[in-house]
C-alpha cells in the first residue's frame, strides 16, 4: 500500500527579465533554478510517500508521463517527474519506507506563464516484486 504524505511543491518564484527556464526540486527536497528564474524564500518540498510492504520486498518506481499544470490566471507549465530517494529499485527494510520524489518544472516567459497558482496531477507507480 502507498500513501501520500506530502505533495510536490515548487514554492514561489518569479522572472528576472521575463523569460524562464526551469525550477527543480530534487528528491532530498533541495530547490534550484536555471535561466532567469529568481527563487523566493517560501515553502517547497519533494513529494513524500509511505510505502507499506513486507520487509525485504523489492520495489520499483515507474514515473508516468510528463504532466501539464494549469495556472489560475491562464498559462500552462510542464512537469517532468524526477528521481526518487531511495533510488529505484530499492529493498524495504521495515514495514514502512519513506520515499521522496522530486521533479522539474518547465517555466515559459512571463506572458506564457502569468503569475498565479499552478496545479495538476501526475502519476507514479510503485511495483512490489
Amino acid at each position: 500500500m502507498v500513501s501520500t504524505y506530502q505533495n510536490l511543491n515548487f514554492g514561489t518564484f518569479c522572472y528576472g527579465s521575463g523569460s524562464g527556464t526551469t525550477v527543480t526540486i530534487d528528491p532530498f527536497g533541495a530547490r534550484s533554478s536555471t535561466g532567469d528564474i529568481i527563487l523566493i524564500g517560501s515553502s517547497f518540498s519533494a513529494a513524500l510517500y509511505d510505502v507499506e510492504a513486507i520487509p525485504g520486498t523489492i520495489v520499483n518506481i515507474v514515473n508516468g508521463p510528463d504532466a501539464i499544470l494549469t495556472g489560475s490566471n491562464g498559462g500552462t507549465m510542464t512537469l517532468h517527474i524526477g528521481n526518487s530517494n531511495p533510488q529505484s529499485p530499492f529493498v524495504t527494510t521495515g514495514a514502512h519506507t519513506a520515499v521522496n520524489i522530486g521533479g522539474t518544472l518547465q517555466v515559459g516567459s512571463s506572458v506564457a506563464n502569468p503569475s498565479g497558482i499552478y496545479g495538476g496531477t501526475f502519476s507514479v507507480t510503485f511495483i512490489q516484486e
